[in-house]
């Protein structure tokens, strides 16, 4: 029988369907973001009301065989790469609905759950990317529907579990308030990253467009390469090329031989997005293991700990709100009077964490981590 293109398309789709837990794929290291929150609790997907595989399959094979092949290659094309590569937008119209057993869902809602989110359950957990077409945009006739143009949105967890939180205490002052942008759970390493900021700044000063953020890359203890200054409004931080348009990590010399910083820097891959819109800078993970981040906002601005906090491949989570940051208290904040040259900063540590329920009490222990340096000038 004679095959057509559209149908070897939509084959090739469904095998590359996100896996659900307990068909014995669901633990590939390579998926992104099959399941999770960002405090690390599992979920599964409810099967009472789910509809059969069987009735999934027929219903996804009838809808993706009515949308135009070059759409279905662009589909393709995103879901084969996990993300990795750019792909355009999938542009169908929004107010097409789906019934898989009790429960009825829109087709951008059922693309995103077969080929990303199994668990997915409404649209309120997804967070659209900044570059998507339909970003920012309310009820369009046309939405799109590539499922790798969306993130799953962090929801954090109140109150926290006690093995996330960062205790003030351990917090060891720099020698001098001017040592280092850094936050000071650096378990007394010495930075000299101010002197390294004096490279954006030379940058603003010779008339150049004004950076907002500045992103420094360390392997343990030891900085590598030179400080990063962002003035796009989006920037990938990646490890290979071509794996995104940025930061790309892999470029950098560093002269580590750890083993252990070799198989992180190995795991880094597509990395993260970092992303600045009007309510603040969020960062999405796109690479295939879990990141760990530190910010003061994401925390109680009263509290005397800081939260490291989990984040999930697949996952946004906004790493620093411009109101919070405004709202918070510096002369009662531990961190902010020991750097009072350096503004707000972010750490996120690739794939290993730190704190309390880790052999790292410091992020200078983890093998491969940033720093983002906010300009608030």
């Amino acid at each position: 029988m004679f095959r057509t293109k559209r149908s070897g398309l939509v084959r090739r789709l469904w095998r590359s369907r996100a896996p659900v837990e307990g068909d014995g794929e669901a633990d590939r290291g390579t998926t992104h973001g099959s399941g999770g929150c960002c405090m690390g609790k599992a979920t599964k997907v409810a099967k009472s009301g789910a509809g059969s595989e069987a009735e999934l399959k027929a219903l996804t094979h009838s809808i993706l065989k009515k949308i135009k092949e070059k759409q279905l290659e662009v589909l393709l094309q995103a879901v084969e790469s996990k993300g990795g590569a750019r792909s355009p937008c999938l542009l169908l119209p929004s107010k097409v609905d789906a019934k898989v057993g009790q429960q009825s869902y829109s087709l951008p809602m059922l693309l995103y759950k077969v080929f990303r989110w199994p668990d997915l359950r409404h649209s309120s957990e997804l967070k659209r990317l900044s570059c998507c077409e339909s970003y920012g945009k309310i009820n369009p006739e046309l939405v799109c529907c590539n499922p790798h143009h969306m993130s799953r949105l962090c929801e954090l967890e109140s109150p926290p579990p006690p093995y996330s939180r960062y205790p003030m205490d351990y917090l060891k002052p720099p020698d001098s308030p001017d040592s280092g942008p850094s936050s000071s759970d650096t378990g007394g390493t010495t930075y000299s990253a101010p002197v390294g900021l004096s490279d954006s700044l030379a940058m603003q000063e010779s008339g150049e467009r004004a950076h907002w953020c500045v992103v420094a890359y360390w392997e343990e203890k030891t900085r590598v390469g030179r400080l990063y200054s962002v003035q796009e409004p989006s920037l990938d931080i990646f490890y290979d090329l071509p794996q995104g348009n940025g930061f790309c990590l892999g470029q950098l010399c560093s002269d580590n031989k750890s083993q252990l910083v070799q198989m992180v820097r190995a795991k880094i891959g597509y990395g993260i997005q970092l992303t600045r819109e009007p309510d603040g800078v969020w960062v999405y993970n796109r690479s295939c293991y879990p990141i760990f981040i530190k910010s003061a906002t994401l925390d109680n601005p009263d509290s005397r700990t800081l939260l490291v906090h989990k984040v999930f491949p697949g996952f946004s989570i906004k790493a620093f709100d411009y109101d919070k940051a405004g709202s918070l208290q510096r002369p009662n904040d531990h961190e902010f009077t020991q750097q009072p040259r350096t503004g707000f900063t972010v750490q996120i540590s690739f794939v290993k964490g730190w704190g309390q329920c880790y052999t790292r009490q410091f992020i200078s222990s983890c093998p491969c981590w940033l720093e983002v340096i906010f300009n608030t000038r």
